[in-house]
């Protein structure tokens, strides 16, 4: 019984195995199965997605060759667009010289008719004047001088007429013309006018304050020049002394420091040298001052103080009578304008215009010209390398920026602007002495005024030696003189004046 349990189980147990066996290859064919399927799928997958890749490759490449050819096509419509054109061109060109040969050969022709014409009108003329001078009995030179004193008769008849009819448009235009001669003048003479010079002068209420500023074996003066560094020039000129130097900010402490030495009375070395202390400080408060208003009026920031100071010596600098400050802020507004309306950087314009002559302040202390001394002097001061190179090539012709040429061409415009330079009263009287004597060396002139600041010059001559047609050769020969002579600005109007003067008195 036990060995029939122990058989039956074993039997039941083998059928259990064989059942698990067949089920584990069952299910191992089924994944094999499904491996197939899937491997299968993914091949097809590959496969679909290899078509879609050739089919959209070769469309890709059919569109490349044809935007290719496209583009081939336009390149050779505009080639044989520009090799039509051109034989067009040369076409006309060849019809242009084929004409201008024409037209050559004819001006050759024409040419050579002419002188034709001229043999033939030159013996016409001549047969003319022999006949003629058969018929009057006078030669050809005879005629001539006839005629020419005919002419001179009806010519002085008609000037004496027009100038009685000019003498009447005078009076009656004299007073707007009065009205222009103020006007002009104040138009003139409205700036303040300032000569450039190295010297001051100082006011002495006596002569007896000269001599105490000469002080015993002048040992006052040579304290003052010892102190200010300026020649104290004192002369047989009554009621002035001279500060000579070149040295602008010197010659002030010493303007200064004279007349507060006048005003104090007590004139001795001790005393000399503490005034010229005081007057010092007081101009170099006067200087940065200067400096600071200028940065305000500008609008500028961020300026060194340096700068700042060296700026305010500008204050005390003059340039053909200009001064360089007053000029600095102009050329520094110019060139913000200039620069808003051309799109160019404002700012840098305005720092370029306002410093561009900051080294005439130094060039007295330092060598070379003074662009390159400013720019130096920049550059050591943190200042925009762009800046300094606008400062060092304000006077060139070629320039590393816009706003370079902005600047420069500001300066320009501020040095040219009428009454902003002037020469000096001694160059403005000799040049109208030069013109008045160059007139008055002409036979026959009396007297002559150069008027309108020279631009106009009236010439009166003797009606007794000068006649009305030697007046205009006079007139010509006159401007004639003054252009070979004279340098001047504008034009020189020559007014040559022949007036005879009839006076009878009836009692």
């Amino acid at each position: 019984m036990d060995n029939l349990y122990i058989f039956i189980s074993l039997v039941v147990g083998l059928l259990f195995g064989i059942i698990g066996f067949l089920f584990l290859v069952y299910v191992n064919n089924k994944r094999s199965e499904d491996a197939r399927s899937e491997a299968n799928l993914i091949i097809e997958n590959a496969l679909k997605k290899e078509t879609e890749i050739l089919v959209e490759a070769k469309e890709k490449a059919l569109n490349t060759l044809s935007k290719a050819e496209k583009e081939l096509n336009s390149k050779k419509f505009e080639i044989e667009k520009s090799e039509r054109r051109l034989t067009e061109k040369n076409n006309e060109i060849n019809n242009k010289i084929d004409s201008l040969s024409l037209k050559e050969k004819n001006l050759i022709k024409s040419e050579e008719q002419i002188r034709n014409k001229e043999f033939e009108l030159n013996d016409i003329t001549e047969q003319k004047v022999s006949e003629l001078e058969k018929i009057t009995n006078l030669s050809l030179e005879d005629a001539k001088n006839q005629l020419i004193s005919e002419a001179e008769i009806q010519s002085k008849e008609e000037i004496e007429k027009r100038y009685l009819h000019q003498v009447e448009e005078v009076k009656l235009e004299s007073n707007d013309i009065a009205r222009k001669i103020i006007v002009d003048s104040i138009q003139r003479f409205a700036s303040d006018v300032v000569s450039e010079k190295s010297v001051s002068s100082v006011t002495l209420p006596d002569e007896d304050m000269k001599g105490r500023l000469i002080g015993r074996e002048g040992r006052n003066i040579r304290a003052i020049e010892t102190a200010t560094g300026v020649d104290v020039l004192i002369d047989d000129t009554p009621g002035m002394v001279v500060l000579s130097s070149f040295d602008p900010v010197r010659r002030e402490i010493a303007r200064l420091s004279v007349e507060k030495l006048m005003k104090d009375g007590r004139i001795q070395p001790s005393r000399i040298e503490e005034i010229v202390n005081r007057s010092n400080s007081e101009v170099q408060e006067n200087i940065m001052k200067a400096g600071k208003n200028a940065v305000l009026e500008l609008g500028i920031s961020g300026l060194p103080n340096e700068i700042i100071k060296t700026l305010g010596e500008l204050k005390y600098r003059y340039s053909y009578g200009e001064n360089v400050l007053q000029h600095s802020i102009e050329t520094g507004w110019l060139a913000s304008l200039i620069a808003s309306e051309v799109g160019a950087d404002i700012n840098k314009a305005k720092m370029g215009g306002f410093l561009h002559d900051i080294g005439k302040a130094l060039t007295h202390k330092i060598q070379g010209p003074h662009a390159e001394v400013g720019a130096d002097l920049c550059k050591k001061q943190g200042i925009d390398k762009d800046v300094c190179d606008m400062i060092a090539e304000h006077h060139d012709d070629v320039h590393s920026s816009v706003e370079g040429f902005i600047v420069s061409a500001a300066d320009a415009i501020s040095a040219a602007r009428p009454g902003a330079r002037h020469n000096s009263l001694e160059n403005y009287v000799k040049r109208l002495s030069d013109i008045e004597n160059i007139a008055n060396n002409f036979e026959g002139v009396e007297k002559s005024y150069a008027i309108q600041a020279g631009r106009e010059l009236r010439v009166f001559v003797n009606p007794e030696i000068v006649d009305d047609t030697k007046a205009q050769n006079i007139s010509r020969e006159i401007v004639s003189e003054l252009e070979k002579t004279l340098t001047y600005p504008g034009q020189i109007k020559v007014m040559v004046i022949r007036e005879l003067r009839a006076i009878e008195t009836a009692n």
